[in-house]
C-alpha cells in the first residue's frame, strides 16, 4: 500500500494496482483510509469486485448498443443478430447481480420492439 498527502491535504491511498484482460492497467483510489482490520479487507474486497464486476457490465451495455446502431444503420439481419447477442448477455448481467431482472425484461423488450418495428 501507498500513501500520500495530495494538493488538498487529504490522505490517499493507492490499493491496488490490477491487470483485467484487456482492460489495461486500473489503479483504484480510496480518500479515506480504513482504520480496522475488518475495514481494511471490506476495502480490498470492494476493489476486487470492482475489478470483476466493471468489465463484464460494460461488456452487456455494448452488446445493448451494438443493437441499437444496427437499428439505426437500418440493417434488420444485423439488428436481429446483435439482438440474439445482446438477450443472453443481458441474462448475464440479471444473474450477476449488475440488473434488476424487471430492468433487464424492460431493456429487452425495448430493443425487441426496435428491432421488429424495422
Amino acid at each position: 500500500m501507498l500513501t500520500w498527502l495530495d494538493g488538498t491535504g487529504k490522505i490517499r491511498l493507492l490499493l491496488s494496482i490490477t491487470r483485467f484482460q484487456d482492460a489495461g492497467p486500473k489503479a483504484i483510489w480510496r480518500t479515506d483510509l480504513a482504520n480496522s482490520a475488518q475495514s481494511r479487507k471490506r476495502a480490498r474486497q470492494a476493489d476486487k469486485r470492482h475489478t470483476l464486476n466493471s468489465p463484464q457490465r460494460a461488456a452487456m451495455r455494448t452488446t445493448i448498443k451494438n443493437v441499437i446502431k444496427a437499428v439505426a444503420a437500418g440493417n434488420k439481419d444485423d439488428a436481429a443478430a446483435a439482438y440474439k447477442v445482446a438477450v443472453p448477455a443481458i441474462d448475464r448481467g440479471v444473474t450477476k447481480g449488475h440488473l434488476h431482472k424487471n430492468t433487464a425484461a424492460r431493456y429487452k423488450s425495448r430493443l425487441n420492439t426496435r428491432v421488429r418495428a424495422m
